[in-house]
């Protein structure tokens, strides 16, 4: 679970986060995910593993205001191998606030794409033992 602080830069006129602030939430709490699994970005990129982002969704339910705690919460939702989908959802409280999926590829520098399970069995592993701890929940 990764906790988010909204900021005052982060609302807008009306005093509510501008929508566009979920999607950086999104990645800051992928990032920490990743970190907390073993696999910093830092790591990552030392290993010549990079994961662009090939999509973006957000479902927004509630809003929130400035200094309210936005609590994240980051599953696997489908693994290829090559291809990786997460999905995001958003409390403040037991409150639902928001929804949202991001989709990934790993490639290397060159943009060419990696076999996972061959070149980095252990990034692998980790993943597919992710989206069996999602599917035990569905």
């Amino acid at each position: 679970m990764y906790t988010h602080t909204v900021q005052y830069y982060e609302t807008d006129k009306m005093g509510v986060t501008h929508h566009s602030n979920y999607v950086r939430w999104m990645e800051e709490a992928r990032v920490d995910f990743l970190e907390k699994k073993g696999w910093p970005f830092a790591r990552l990129e030392e290993e010549g593993i990079v994961s662009p982002v090939l999509s973006v969704s957000c479902n927004y339910k509630k809003p929130s205001r400035f200094s309210d705690k936005v609590d994240i919460e980051v599953s696997v939702l489908e693994f290829g191998g090559v291809k990786l989908r997460l999905g995001y959802k958003m409390f403040m409280g037991d409150t639902l606030i928001c929804e949202g999926e991001t989709g990934h590829a790993f490639v290397d520098t060159e943009g060419i794409p990696l076999r996972l399970k061959k070149k980095f069995p252990d990034f692998y592993e980790m993943l597919e033992e992710e989206l069996n701890k999602t599917a035990g929940r569905a």
